[in-house]
């Protein structure tokens, strides 16, 4: 595995970051006291709708190495918990490479010491924002082979770019570097499912600074226009399945769905 930062990363311990809030939720260690105390303000389902999240990405990704996808580029890559998504991914097709992109230095501090890649194939790491397409396109161009298919991966993160940071033409600019036969995995924070609660978050992370855009089904259903939705289409987290046994019904706020690109 290679990455792009030669000097150790500066973490800020100020502030709160989304994806040290998320390993909180997920009962991680890998965050710090100002994190903790934002994940202790929001509601306990938040830590159920993080662990549906990681277990839709689980399955989502296992079915796409099933299928010969063994190319990913995950965006939003979060603190690793394993399995992380090459350790799925590579399980099934050992060649598989995966390059992974987050933008908190955390993240690249334990990409170092923890995603170590199976041996036949490869990972790499870019420290990056999603908003930032061109920087993470140019660098994963030497990993992944941009003429044969690959799955974007953008699990529980388009939620955090607002609506006049122009989320779905963020996506779509992505989609439109990708060849056919490629695959969009996307997860999103909904607005109109348990509206009550979807209001408490997001005072919440705005309390700490972060803006939330969670949204309506039809707006998430916009992140997939003019692609191929695989069945069941998009659900909740824990409705989207395949081939592996159905998930216990439980109720969720995240959406969830896979789509080939035509």
């Amino acid at each position: 595995m290679t990455t792009d930062a030669p000097h150790p990363p500066h973490i800020d311990t100020s502030t709160a970051h989304p994806a040290r809030v998320y390993d909180w939720l997920l009962g991680g260690k890998d965050n710090y006291p100002v994190d903790e105390a934002l994940g202790e303000k929001l509601p306990p389902e938040a830590r159920d709708a993080a662990r549906q999240n990681r277990q839709f990405m689980h399955r989502a990704a296992a079915w796409l190495a099933g299928q010969g996808i063994d190319q990913f580029l995950d965006i939003g890559t979060g603190i690793p918990t394993r399995p992380n998504l090459h350790q799925v991914v590579q399980q099934i097709a050992p060649t598989a490479k995966i390059v992974y992109t987050d933008n908190d230095p955390i993240v690249l501090r334990h990409a170092e010491a923890l995603l170590i890649s199976h041996p036949d194939g490869a990972t790499d790491y870019i420290e990056a924002d999603v908003r930032q397409p061109d920087a993470i396109l140019e660098r994963a161009r030497a990993v992944l082979d941009f003429d044969r298919p690959i799955a974007l991966s953008l699990i529980a993160l388009m939620h955090f770019i607002p609506d006049e940071q122009d989320a779905h033409g963020i996506v779509r600019n992505l989609i439109a570097t990708l060849p056919s036969g490629s695959y969009l995995v996307l997860s999103h924070a909904a607005s109109d499912l348990f509206p009550e609660l979807s209001d408490l978050v997001t005072a919440q992370y705005a309390k700490s600074g972060i803006k939330l855009g969670f949204r309506t089904r039809s707006e998430v259903a916009r992140f997939f226009d003019g692609l191929e939705l695989v069945e069941p289409g998009l659900t909740t987290a824990t409705e989207w399945f395949k081939t592996t046994p159905a998930p216990a019904p439980e109720g969720s706020g995240i959406y969830s769905a896979v789509a080939r690109i035509p």
